[in-house]
């Protein structure tokens, strides 16, 4: 399946700034970094991955050059708890008002589910728990049948009717997937706003505090899913499923979404990094939205690895005009590339 190509002059590959060391915690993977930038600084928060593909989150922070200026010998954020005990994955963070708020992908085995940690000074990280549904398939696929069937794709039942085929969707310890776990970098409308993933598209969730996420709150989201999905699959590039990727950027024009996109091929998945425009009062309301992948994987760094032909965009620092943003590359380094800001907010206009 040919894509169509990105449209946009000034992306450029900067390379990859981060790889795996001999230091064990790190050996097999450092990707998918959360990024928080200080000015100049950025700080990067990596998935730091050790054989057997149990993770945790790594350090380092660089410049507005990509040189590195410090790296963590040994795991910034650890595994603690059961429901995070093969692997604390793919953060990303923000700071609202005065907490840093990392969310992460929290795997123990069987079951990945976003989870929260929250920090003063982003050395310390307090966990929360998990935050996404708390409810097995049979209860995700009782609420979803009082959904409006005509707006749900059907996708929405995939994995339910995988694991009924398999004999598994019985079992009350398997619980709902629900990854890429991306907040907002400020409230709206006093209310916390966070994407999330609940295959095969993107969720919007608004509340008020984090107590309110209880099992009764998620049974009446999942009961009116449609009115909750930002976007589905629309596009060829992204025809099996999206995720959500960095942080929102607030604009003039709206929220500046990077995602990315899977389509499934002859050489099996890739991997895309896309792009859309949020309304800035309503970012339920999807106001511009790209055609065509922001950039795909063409280098040897994406298209080998331990996951083939992946780029995964996960955090992003602005200097001026120049938006740089971070990706994991074939689920094995850290890599970089660089946009335009005003450049792609304009294309995002035209595709209104």
């Amino acid at each position: 399946m040919k894509h169509k190509k990105s449209n946009i002059k000034s992306i450029e590959k900067k390379g990859i700034i981060l790889s795996p060391t001999k230091n064990p915690f790190e050996s097999n993977g450092v990707l998918n970094p959360g990024i928080f930038q200080e000015g100049e600084e950025v700080h990067i928060f990596y998935r730091a991955v050790k054989e057997g593909n149990f993770s945790t989150i790594g350090y380092a922070k660089t410049n507005a050059h990509l040189n590195l200026i410090e790296r963590k010998t040994s795991p910034l954020i650890a595994s603690e708890f059961d429901y995070e005990q093969h692997g604390v994955e793919d953060a990303r963070i923000v700071k609202i008002e005065d907490t840093f708020y990392l969310t992460y992908t929290a795997y123990d085995g069987v079951n990945a589910m976003g989870a929260l940690a929250i920090s003063k000074d982003m050395k310390r990280f307090e966990k929360k728990g998990i935050i996404t549904p708390p409810m097995n398939y049979k209860e995700y696929k009782f609420h979803l049948e009082h959904c409006n069937q005509d707006k749900l794709n059907p996708k929405y039942f995939h994995y339910y009717n995988l694991f009924a085929e398999l004999g598994i969707v019985e079992e009350k310890h398997r619980l709902l997937k629900d990854k890429d776990i991306v907040l907002f970098p400020r409230k709206i409308n006093n209310k916390f706003v966070m994407l999330h993933r609940i295959w095969p598209g993107i969720q919007i969730v608004q509340f008020e505090k984090w107590e309110d996420l209880t099992k009764e709150f998620w049974e009446n989201y999942m009961k009116n899913l449609t009115d909750h999905i930002l976007m589905d699959p629309l596009y060829d590039f992204e025809v099996n499923y999206l995720g959500a990727g960095c942080p929102p950027i607030e604009t003039e024009e709206g929220w500046l979404m990077i995602y990315h996109g899977v389509c499934e091929t002859n050489i099996g998945k890739t991997y895309h990094a896309a792009a859309a425009l949020l309304d800035i009062e309503d970012p339920t309301k999807v106001i511009g939205r790209l055609p065509y992948p922001l950039f795909s994987p063409s280098e040897e760094w994406e298209l080998k690895g331990v996951v083939n032909h992946v780029v995964f965009p996960t955090g992003t620092a602005l200097f001026d005009d120049d938006l740089h943003i971070y990706y994991g590359a074939a689920d094995l380094h850290t890599a970089v590339a660089k946009v335009s800001l005003q450049e792609l907010l304009n294309e995002l206009k035209n595709y209104s």
